[in-house]
């Protein structure tokens, strides 16, 4: 459903998310890279993209790392957004650029109710909720 690249940010961010919780130390990319299973480069690019989406907070140095700005409650939207854009839950289905109610491809009023289904979900689904459950150990981050 989402990009390699949006399916490792998200892994990302529930990492550092839960990584943060002990008091505030921030995540080192090799910490990062190894954690999730993910190359060292292609991790680094997504820190990147997240940072420039202010959604992680970078500092660079021996007690560099990353970190959630404690003011921010991000939500897989936010992460979902950062990377992928909104094409999930705005674009055509079909791929068409002009789809729209008054001109609608084929499939558009089958996808409409999903797609607001997805963006509701993505937007109500916490990194706070999913650290809540990744530490009562109901879920796991790595096959």
């Amino acid at each position: 459903m989402f990009s390699k690249t949006c399916e490792y940010a998200i892994k990302i961010m529930i990492y550092v998310e839960c990584h943060n919780a002990n008091d505030g130390i921030r995540a080192g990319l090799d910490n990062i890279s190894n954690a999730i299973d993910s190359p060292k480069a292609f991790t680094a690019k997504i820190l990147q993209q997240l940072s420039r989406a202010k959604l992680l907070d970078s500092l660079r140095g021996r007690n560099g790392g990353f970190l959630i700005p404690k003011s921010k409650i991000v939500t897989l939207a936010d992460i979902v957004f950062a990377i992928d854009g909104d094409r999930l839950t705005q674009g055509c289905v079909l791929g068409f650029k002009a789809c729209e109610e008054e001109h609608p491809c084929p499939v558009h009023f089958k996808f409409k109710e999903l797609k607001e289904a997805l963006k509701m979900t993505l937007g109500n689904t916490s990194l706070l909720e999913l650290k809540e459950k990744m530490t009562s150990s109901e879920v796991y981050l790595i096959e």
